[in-house]
């Protein structure tokens, strides 16, 4: 079976530099880069990393709905708040555990827990179609998740420490 291999350049939009310069999607790419075990995703760019986040309207309703999820979409799913949950460890210096359950049939939950709390708390539906109209709609989710973990852990620090 061979892979094929995606070529298209993305070049950025005039404010696409300033999204990809926020907590979260600087994460986000750390994260996509780290699961590159063998370099093979050296020559892409941020943006082509990011590509299988951001679906037009035509791509999103050309996905399939029935069935279960794609194990790749999963792992974007997943990807995604484990970039969350260390933008949010590197701004509190508390940790944070994601923890996702997820039916077979694209449904469930992603909690974000810092110590007793949880941060996050989003209910997940069609995940087949997991990703974003645009790079601005992408560091705008990420980063509105991180900014109320954020508030949350500042607001109730004694619930959010280990050890509690």
């Amino acid at each position: 079976m061979t892979e094929s291999v995606n070529t298209e350049v993305v070049a950025p939009a005039d404010n696409d530099e300033s999204y990809l310069a926020t907590p979260f999607v600087q994460q986000l790419i750390k994260q996509l880069r780290a699961q590159d075990m063998n370099g093979t995703w050296d020559s892409k760019s941020d943006l082509q990393l990011l590509k299988p986040y951001i679906h037009t309207a035509e791509e999103r309703r050309a996905l399939p709905i029935l069935g279960d999820p794609d194990p790749e979409t999963l792992w974007h799913l997943e990807i995604f708040y484990n970039a969350i949950a260390v933008a949010i460890e590197r701004e509190t210096g508390q940790m944070v555990s994601p923890m996702m359950k997820m039916s077979h049939e694209g449904f469930g939950r992603m909690v974000l827990i810092a110590g007793r709390l949880v941060v996050v708390n989003k209910q997940l539906r069609d995940v087949h179609r997991f990703g974003f109209a645009s790079l601005a709609k992408l560091a705008q989710a990420g980063g509105k998740f991180f900014d109320e973990a954020v508030s949350m852990i500042r607001t109730y620090p004694a619930v959010a420490q280990y050890g509690a």
